[in-house]
């Protein structure tokens, strides 16, 4: 998932200015070279301020059942101070660090030393060895693919274990969640601590690193492209799926039992959540390959944005929903639940249709089908780091004709019915659906930045083809 806007390219140089004796004057895409204060201003206070966010969010549904103006009324009115609401609040635990360090190694151990068989025996699935795209030094990373793989293999021993045997009651999540909450940042920062060492100290791809001059831009947006340790392990692609999402379908689970074990059922709301949730994780799996292609990994560095973004923000964030549905056990009508199934259903159509046309389109060089008619496409270049000129097309046919990230349209009807089906007693659950509307409209227009800049010219003639980047007529 990718996009961005603005065509005023910014200036670019490689690490030192020269490239084969020459001076670089080609453009080149990734995070910025340089700095405005507005960026440093937004970096410096999401260093400051995401942590407590989180905290603030899964404090509120732990002491005032997911009210978030509860303690700010609290502290406002005398009742309570920031002391007692800290002593409430459950401190790490060994038994979390435990559990948090098998989970970890068990996810490390599934990336690394399990090669991918499911490509094997599934019909239409990618896995194994693929590559990447090429990255603004002109480098093509191999991966190995096995995140689908590592999904069932986690799933089949959560059931066995927790279900079968009995070992642990599939409630340790939820009864852990706080513990676990500073076991996660915990990793979340010593990983991008190291990730950053590692760019200054022994790079993977010394080319392909960016230094802006500042240190907290430095250090959150990252300086290596693809950190790697080793011939296969690549930080972004374990981060960005592995333990977060992984992780995102049995953190739902252990919420549902939880529902069960103090109101006796499950409702059909967390049911709602957890099925639209869970065909999301799957797609994502199941279109790892094409996620290669995608913003995360094709103009991402890697930082503490994506380190601990991947270890706290999104597992502790995205799950609100089935969180507040344990303390809420929203029962809905029948028309209000089909309802809500039919958006997200809709959503997840018209996400997933809208990427596997460009994904076909770039397969096939477009010589394909795109609702039955043959693709059009603007013809462009650019320029890697090392004077290679490589050729592109931009799709402007089905999906990718109405808007140029439609896509993202769909994810927010999902993202949507996620906090409908939580009903309208609190705003905590509607947090995701208004954070994702940022996000992607952020994406939007930093990936068109960089589009503008990697283009040049060809990306004012595809958007003078597509003229809307997001909802035809409005944006």
């Amino acid at each position: 998932m990718a996009a961005k806007s603005q065509p005023s390219a910014p200036k670019t140089k490689s690490l030192d200015g020269i490239t084969n004796g020459r001076t670089t004057s080609q453009g080149q895409w990734g995070r910025a070279w340089e700095v405005d204060w507005f960026s440093l201003a937004s970096v410096i206070f999401l260093l400051l301020f995401a942590p407590f966010i989180v905290y603030y969010f899964i404090m509120a549904c732990d002491q005032y059942s997911c009210a978030l103006t509860g303690p700010v009324v609290d502290i406002a009115t005398g009742r309570a101070q920031l002391s007692d609401i800290w002593a409430k609040t459950p401190p790490i635990t060994r038994k979390a660090a435990q559990l948090y360090t098998f989970w970890v190694t068990l996810q490390v151990l599934l990336y690394t030393s399990l090669p991918d068989f499911c490509h094997k025996f599934l019909p239409g699935y990618v896995g194994g060895i693929q590559e990447g795209a090429v990255t603004p030094a002109g480098i093509v990373n191999k991966y190995q693919i096995n995140g689908l793989q590592a999904w069932l293999v986690t799933h089949l021993l959560w059931f066995v274990t927790a279900h079968l045997l009995s070992w642990f009651s599939p409630t340790i999540i939820f009864d852990n969640w706080i513990p676990l909450l500073w076991c996660a940042n915990i990793l979340g920062y010593a990983v991008s601590t190291f990730a950053m060492v590692k760019g200054y100290l022994f790079p993977t791809s010394a080319r392909d690193r960016k230094f802006t001059g500042n240190f907290f831009y430095n250090y959150m947006m990252g300086i290596e492209f693809n950190p790697r340790i080793g011939e296969w392990f690549d930080f972004k692609l374990f981060f960005n799926g592995r333990p977060g999402i992984v992780t995102w379908t049995l953190i739902n689970l252990s919420f549902a039992a939880k529902q069960r074990e103090l109101h006796g059922h499950v409702t059909n709301a967390m049911v709602l959540v957890n099925v639209l949730q869970a065909i999301y994780v799957l797609d994502f799996f199941w279109n790892e390959t094409w996620y290669l292609k995608t913003i995360d990994i094709c103009h991402d560095h890697f930082g503490w944005y994506l380190g601990w973004g991947d270890c706290v923000w999104l597992p502790y964030l995205y799950t609100l929903q089935g969180l507040y549905l344990v303390y809420h056990p929203v029962e809905l009508s029948t028309p209000h639940a089909v309802g809500i199934l039919l958006l997200g259903l809709v959503g997840y159509y018209i996400f997933r249709v809208a990427n596997h046309q460009k994904d076909l389109f770039r397969r096939t060089d477009g010589r394909c089908l795109i609702w039955g008619r043959k693709p059009k496409a603007i013809e462009c270049s650019y320029t890697s780091a090392d004077g290679q000129k490589h050729h592109s097309k931009l799709l402007v046919s089905g999906f990718w004709g109405v808007a140029r990230h439609f896509n993202y349209v769909g994810d927010l009807m999902g993202s949507l019915a996620y906090c409908l089906a939580c009903g309208g007693g609190h705003l905590l659950p509607y947090f995701y659906i208004i954070y994702m509307a940022i996000l992607l409209t952020h994406r939007c227009l930093r990936d068109e930045h960089r589009c503008a800049s990697k283009y040049g010219p060809d990306w004012e003639r595809y958007t003078a083809a597509v003229p809307y980047r997001l909802l035809p007529g409005i944006f």
